[in-house]
């Protein structure tokens, strides 16, 4: 409930979980925050379907994004979702034309497009947004996402293999919990915080980490209505259920432009530059070879104007600056990188036709099965 306020302009009314104890704890972090009794529900379908609700927060693991975000859609209500948008390509497609179908407003909560520091380079995305939009980078630009801000302190999020079945606590429904995603014995390692290490619903570090880095680089260089044509990765052999740690993941988009993400064992060594051109290098703490880089990006026009207040869209019925389309985007990128991570080889993408070229397994991981009855249909 932390991530709204309860004011004149929006209120916490519901709440739901399948796990008793963590419901138990969100009301009393309702009451104690905002001095809100909140309604109760146990199946998320009763909460989006509440008359009461305009605005549906999807706080769960990614296997439930899809679903949940769909039948929120239509409903009527509007969307506050977290990242990754959804666990898989196919999912996201479907969630952004309901979206648009339906005229819901739609929020991706990830912010550093638009707001905070942006990992180590000492300021907001802004002004390297004007650097690069002005050229005086040169084209095409690399992007390195390396050392503290690249993946590797993400590793603890690994699944384990060989779990030992353990009773499923009396607080919890664990079948709501799995939902569509196949019926595995219970360990509490596959469940709340460290559900991220397994592919049935989730995709470790880099899905975990991944919209939050590419997201604003996808803005920066332009990228936001397309996608990469190639992911390489480097990593050692993926297990089938449980994820596991990758060296580096490189994606290169059709002007030649790169993003290179780094893990375990990559991290380039000495200074780096965040992103560099042919005619320049941008390092963290916005240290630039271009000299009195800072009075050209002050000389420079600012990026057109975005919506950036999520309550104000509802109200007025504007797309929020992170809508379902944006967010769709960034959101496929990294679920491209988890299927060259989980298939082990590189892939080759159509951006136009938004599927991968020559490659038959690749492609069926675009739409994952549903389990247990649960279905987008």
């Amino acid at each position: 409930p932390c991530h709204f306020l309860s004011d004149q302009n929006c209120r916490l009314v519901s709440l739901c979980d399948c796990d008793a104890e963590h419901l138990a704890g969100a009301v009393q972090q309702a009451k104690d925050k905002f001095g809100e009794t909140c309604k109760t529900y146990t199946d998320w379908r009763d909460l989006v379907h509440d008359p009461n609700v305009d605005i549906v927060h999807i706080a769960t693991p990614p296997h439930w994004h899809g679903l949940m975000a769909l039948e929120a859609s239509n409903a009527g209500k509007d969307i506050f979702c977290e990242k990754p948008m959804t666990r898989t390509i196919g999912e996201g497609k479907r969630v952004m034309e309901a979206v648009k179908r339906n005229g819901n407003i739609f929020r991706l909560d990830t912010w550093f497009r638009f707001t905070d520091t942006f990992y180590g380079l000492g300021t907001t995305v802004e002004p390297l947004k004007k650097l690069v939009m002005s050229g005086s980078l040169g084209w095409p630009l690399t992007v390195r996402i390396s050392g503290a801000t690249g993946f590797a302190w993400k590793f603890f999020w690994v699944g384990k293999t060989n779990l030992p079945t353990q009773p499923v606590p009396a607080c919890l429904d664990y079948d709501m919990w799995l939902g569509p995603a196949p019926k595995k014995p219970y360990n509490a390692h596959r469940t709340h915080q460290t559900f991220r290490g397994y592919w049935d619903y989730d995709g470790g570090g880099l899905a975990d980490m991944g919209q939050h880095y590419i997201d604003p680089v996808q803005y920066i260089l332009g990228k936001d209505d397309t996608f990469p044509v190639k992911v390489e990765v480097d990593a050692p052999l993926q297990h089938p259920d449980a994820v596991g740690t990758w060296r580096s993941i490189t994606y290169t988009y059709e002007d030649g432009c790169k993003i290179i993400l780094e893990g375990e064992g990559y991290e380039s060594k000495g200074k780096v530059p965040y992103i560099e051109g042919p005619l320049g290098k941008v390092y963290k703490g916005f240290e630039c070879t271009i000299p009195n880089v800072m009075e050209l990006i002050n000389s420079l026009p600012d990026p057109p104007a975005r919506n950036t207040d999520f309550l104000q869209c509802v109200r007025e019925r504007r797309n929020f600056a992170l809508d379902e389309k944006i967010g769709y985007h960034s959101s496929t990128v990294v679920n491209m990188g988890v299927i060259a991570l989980r298939l082990g080889r590189t892939l080759n993408f159509d951006p136009k036709t938004e599927t991968f070229i020559g490659d038959t397994a690749a492609n069926l991981l675009l739409n994952q099965p549903m389990y247990n009855g649960w279905s987008m249909d």
